[in-house]
């Protein structure tokens, strides 16, 4: 009895089960092309959500680089040091995403 990853959820179960314990998921009745569907689907997720958490950084990039200069937010107040420390972790996630991106890109 050997431990394999489920193709579906990826979490450890036994090679001898019927079904994924964590998500059900019928190993019975998978053949080769199901299971390479399966792959591209997972594969597609997975970038999605690097996509989705790169539009959430440059956001906070965006939304702390606007308040920074707003009219009333004057230099060393705790708006504008808020607003620096948005801008900056903004952009550091941005960055460090597009990279992960790129290299996910990159493997096939």
């Amino acid at each position: 009895m050997a431990v394999i990853n489920c193709p579906n959820c990826k979490k450890k179960i036994s090679d001898k089960a019927k079904e994924c314990s964590h998500c059900g998921l019928s190993l019975q009745a998978l053949d080769s092309d199901k299971m390479a569907n399966l792959s591209q689907v997972n594969r597609i997720n997975q970038g999605q959500r690097l996509l989705n958490y790169s539009f959430i950084a440059m956001l906070l990039f965006c939304g702390g680089f606007l308040f920074m200069f707003w009219d009333t937010v004057e230099q060393g107040s705790w708006q504008h040091t808020l607003a620096m420390v948005a801008t900056v972790i903004g952009f550091i996630m941005y960055i460090i995403i597009r990279i992960k991106l790129l290299f996910f890109k990159r493997q096939k």
